[in-house]
């Protein structure tokens, strides 16, 4: 026994020995690595024994690449409860449904104190929320409130950072502790970890906060915003760079950023990182460190070269010939670049780890930008490589449309806020998915109308479906799944009936009268369903007696004598078409059998005869409006026109108060204004049909009569300019004739012959 424990003994001292002689050298490495590893600040790789594994990069380099280190989660919580103290809210908590029962979705804007700070970007935002439909200027009315304290800009270091918010809240009677308050946000916290401190308790109050963490962001409560800058276009705003027939097949660089790169803090690891996927070919990924007062005291050994590199390129020009742009993350986790790329259809790669996308509640992201991980940086690339070229295309014409819907303007960020919010009062009235992310948006589908997508006009024509002939039957789908597509289920096209609506103003005597006479040929169309006569007249209308005898129901509808009336959503306006007429219109029947044939293969559009165009006069600097007869329209006049009724409901609903005064108020505009609506909806012109005589005006009174109502049609084409931001219309050469129109072949192989008599 002894004998065994002293073999024991010996084997256990050799192997210490053996392990001193051999492996002591990496023991004391491995201590020394351990207690120098709690120095080294924590970022990655840190290889402080450099003879166990070689670097391939500088010693500055892996020094300035990584972000400070983060707070505990305890920490993040604590200073988000600190922030949120009403993190649970959810609508059915924190926002008091009553409030919106009785004038429905009115917005309040408190009013600006005399000598209260507020930054352009805010000013916009409050201008927006004023031009807005459902803006009120009464409390007592109001769903939503708005602070006329700016807080955009919550960084304490910043000039536009307002102090003592919490005390002058609590001094407004109407704040309720945030209860169906909205607050707008652009920047928080600040240097060095820029968390989301806005330095007041919000309360139950909604965020629209720009850089929202993932986090923090109560879904269904808050919404995430972009980021703008303070130049952003209050309205309008600049097209896309995406134009039809200008997309090259290959653009010249695959991938690209230009930027600044952060030497040290928060969002530095990201950017400092970007310089290993340039490869000065189709990956142009370029970065500079000359930014700030401190730069030279912290630069490192590639600032010098990076800063020459970066001066050899456009920032434009990049952007107009990459295919993707990179998005990091900035100190905060938006930024500008993220709009910028969107306009200039250069597909975003977003890298932001934890960032809660602006309008993630309506908009389908996933069909516009690539969602990469800061962390697989190195797979980017060969990521994006991977993408189908007609993919490419419908990620960048998706961004076109994103841009264009919801981003473009001040107005339309702010509107798209308010929307949302809406949506969420009565979600069995809301939106769908589709609408937010198919054309024409979220904000031109009123929900208020419907909420099938076959009671709009948009979509009848989607994926190559075309409506069948009047009269026809429907074709069934020839393959079950098909049906699967939204488009399947919207219904195959128009219905194929019109109710005529003419607006009458004259008081009725003979019965040789046009609009008789216009009566009893639109009854004569076996494409119409029903005739509605508005009547505009000081005198009350004759009895039932006095109208012509018709095979359609003929219904009298007492206006207001405003010419708003006559693009009012009438309940009895029960078809798709609605044929627009002035009792003053002559047409034929085939005349109006043909409009309606070429109407239904375009839906959307306005589709009738008289013309007139717009033009820009340069010497005048203003849009100008000329009804001479030329190649050149943009304007088909309601006075004999057809047009989806659902335009009815936008004039009406959409547009705002003041618009619909402007029409009122001049004798001429209300046609202009129903074709810009259309035009600024779809961004396509009108279509002109074939009429037998040239439609001339009827204007009553002498010469000067007539010539201040060409100028009332000036200054209204003007003013609606300046209120969307941009000239909507849209000009055109076309003009659609029937088959055989005016061929020197038999009239009876002609199927609208009475066009072609005088």
């Amino acid at each position: 026994m002894q004998t065994r424990k002293k073999y024991i003994f010996v084997t256990f001292l050799a192997s210490w020995l053996l392990l001193f002689f051999f492996g002591g050298d990496q023991l004391r490495r491995f201590t020394f690595f351990a207690r120098k590893k709690a120095e080294a600040r924590s970022s990655w790789p840190r290889w402080t024994d450099r003879s166990l594994l070689k670097s391939f990069a500088d010693p500055e380099e892996l020094q300035s690449d990584g972000d400070p280190p983060l707070p505990s989660p305890r920490a993040r919580r604590a200073a988000q409860l600190s922030v949120y103290k009403g993190s649970r809210c959810r609508m059915e908590t924190c926002f008091d449904f009553s409030r919106c029962e009785k004038h429905g979705f009115k917005v309040f804007a408190y009013p600006r104190e005399q000598g209260e700070p507020v930054s352009e970007s805010y000013g916009k935002i409050l201008a927006s929320i004023e031009r807005s439909r459902y803006y009120t200027p009464r409390p007592e009315e109001a769903c939503l409130f708005v602070l006329s304290i700016d807080t955009l800009d919550r960084d304490h270091l910043s000039g536009q950072y307002v102090r003592n918010v919490d005390e002058k809240i609590r001094g407004f009677p109407l704040w309720n502790g945030g209860r169906n308050h909205l607050i707008f946000n652009l920047y928080s916290g600040t240097w060095p970890n820029y968390t989301e401190d806005l330095g007041f308790d919000i309360g139950q109050a909604i965020l629209a906060k720009a850089s929202f963490y993932t986090e923090s962001f109560r879904p269904g409560f808050d919404v995430s915003i972009p980021l703008f800058p303070k130049d952003h276009p209050q309205r309008g705003g600049q097209r896309g760079w995406l134009h039809q027939d200008s997309v090259p097949p290959k653009k010249k660089y695959l991938l690209v950023f230009k930027g600044k790169r952060y030497l040290t803090g928060i969002g530095s690891g990201t950017r400092n990182a970007l310089h290993h996927i340039h490869n000065g070919k189709d990956i142009v990924s370029l970065t500079t460190c000359k930014h700030g007062k401190d730069w030279e005291k912290h630069k490192d050994t590639r600032c010098d070269k990076d800063n020459v590199d970066y001066e050899k390129f456009d920032y434009q020009e990049l952007l107009h010939n990459s295919t993707f742009c990179i998005v990091p993350r900035g100190r905060r986790l938006g930024s500008f670049r993220f709009l910028e790329a969107l306009q200039a259809a250069c597909i975003p790669v977003l890298l932001s780890d934890g960032w809660e996308l602006p309008f993630s509640e309506a908009i389908d992201w996933g069909k516009a930008a690539v969602v990469g991980n800061e962390r697989l940086l190195l797979q980017i690339p060969s990521a994006v490589r991977c993408i189908h070229p007609e993919r490419v295309l419908a990620f960048q014409q998706q961004t076109q449309f994103l841009w264009d819907a919801y981003f473009s303007s001040v107005d339309k960020i702010v509107h798209t806020t308010l929307e949302i919010i809406k949506d969420r009062l009565l979600p069995h009235r809301s939106r769908s998915r589709f609408l937010w992310n198919a054309l024409p948006g979220g904000l031109l589908a009123l929900p208020d109308f419907s909420t099938h997508i076959g009671d709009f006009p948009f979509y009848y024509l989607q994926h190559g479906r075309t409506p069948r002939a009047p009269g026809r039957a429907p074709r069934a789908p020839c393959a079950p799944r098909r049906l699967s597509s939204p488009f399947r289920i919207a219904g195959s096209s128009p219905s194929d009936k019109f109710t005529a609506f003419i607006r009458a103003v004259s008081p009725l005597g003979s019965l040789s009268q046009p609009i008789l006479r216009l009566i009893q040929a639109i009854s004569r169309s076996q494409y119409c369903a029903q005739i509605l006569v508005l009547w505009s007249c000081e005198k009350p209308p004759p009895p039932r007696g006095k109208w012509p005898q018709t095979a359609v129901p003929l219904t009298i509808i007492q206006g207001r004598r405003k010419l708003s009336d006559r693009f009012f959503p009438y309940a009895a306006i029960q078809t798709d078409a609605v044929l627009s007429l002035d009792e003053h219109t002559s047409l034929s029947t085939s005349e109006v059998d043909f409009a309606f044939a070429v109407w239904r293969s375009f839906p959307e559009r306005i589709v009738g005869f008289p013309t007139r165009s717009h033009f820009w006069d340069p010497e005048q600097k203003r849009w100008g409006y000329t009804s001479k007869w030329t190649n050149e329209l943009s304007i088909v006049l309601t006075a004999a026109a057809f047009y989806h009724r659902y335009y009815h409901s936008l004039f009406t609903e959409y547009l705002p108060a003041g618009l619909r005064e402007l029409v009122d108020s001049l004798a001429a505009c209300e046609d202009i204004l129903m074709n810009v609506l259309v035009a600024a909806v779809t961004k396509l012109p009108p279509i002109k049909v074939t009429q037998r005589k040239q439609h001339k005006e009827a204007v009553k009174g002498t010469a000067a009569t007539g010539g201040q109502r060409f100028s009332q049609r000036q200054e209204c084409l003007d003013q609606l300019a300046d209120w969307f931001g941009y000239m909507p219309l849209v000009s055109s050469q076309l003009r659609l004739d029937p088959v055989l129109f005016k061929d020197q072949v038999s009239v009876l192989r002609k199927k609208y012959r009475h066009l072609e008599k005088p």
